[in-house]
């Protein structure tokens, strides 16, 4: 086999080289902090370690891998470009704004720079959350042209979350409407709630919803909108200390389901 390449991704806080064929299945990764190349086939030894050749540091071990469990065998059988776990916040509105940047003058600014920004602020902020065990993944796309902004899997559970740029702007939430400043209210938490629904029936397990508002002057919540949390920017490191909910093995089984796209299908 020719042509190997290697991809560079972080599991659990670790980085790790994955090795990929032309076909785009993993052949092997090296994990650098255990020191160790790990082969999905030993006709390939050379090849893979040529192809790792620029990245490895010092003397390692090679062989065939431990036992993977379930959540790894998943990662190793997905093809790279139906990963959604490296997709980055705000991914859909980039290549939005990559394949059609908008007119060079406007009269009032682009709204989907400020969504980018929610999106990616918030997205940073559940990232942070992953050395308490939790995993997210940002964009997952929906049919009919929709996605879920962020999707949230810890000890805590399941979260769909949803940003919305708030920046010194008075927010009003009397449910299902949103208010922003001085704009027409929307009712923005009957697709918090939509969003959570479609992410239960896919994975068959319970999914909060969630909206996230990115440094907003003021909050008031006039009418409850019961099962949602409606959290600021800053509240988002608070989300680390909720637990109870599930294990880690069950954290890394329903991330490894997610982040497959076919998964997202049946909805």
């Amino acid at each position: 086999m020719s042509g190997l390449r290697v991809i560079p991704t972080r599991r659990q806080g670790q980085e790790r080289l994955y090795v990929c064929g032309t076909d785009g299945r993993n052949v092997a990764w090296y994990d650098r902090e255990a020191g160790r190349v790990n082969l999905l086939s030993e006709d390939l030894r050379q090849e893979v370690l040529d192809a790792l050749a620029p990245f490895l540091t010092g003397p390692v071990a090679v062989g065939p891998p431990p036992v993977p469990t379930p959540a790894e065998l998943a990662r190793l059988s997905l093809h790279p470009d139906d990963d959604l776990a490296p997709n980055r916040p705000g991914e859909a509105l980039v290549i939005a704004l990559d394949r059609d940047p908008g007119p060079a003058r406007r009269l009032r600014p682009d709204p989907r720079h400020r969504a980018l920004a929610a999106e990616q602020a918030v997205g940073e902020a559940l990232d942070r959350l992953e050395g308490a065990g939790w995993r997210t993944l940002h964009s997952v796309p929906l049919p009919g042209g929709d996605r879920i902004h962020h999707l949230l899997i810890g000890p805590g559970g399941l979260f769909a979350v949803r940003s919305l740029y708030a920046r010194r702007q008075r927010i009003l939430v009397a449910d299902p409407m949103v208010t922003v400043g001085r704009r027409e209210p929307r009712p923005l938490l009957r697709r918090v709630r939509a969003d959570a629904s479609r992410a239960s029936y896919v994975l068959t397990a319970e999914v909060h919803p969630a909206l996230v508002l990115l440094e907003p002057a003021r909050l008031e919540i006039t009418v409850p909108p019961g099962e949602i949390r409606v959290l600021q920017d800053t509240d988002v490191p608070g989300l680390a200390r909720l637990g109870g909910m599930l294990k880690p093995a069950d954290v890394e089984a329903l991330h490894a389901m997610a982040r497959d796209r076919h998964t997202w299908l049946r909805v």
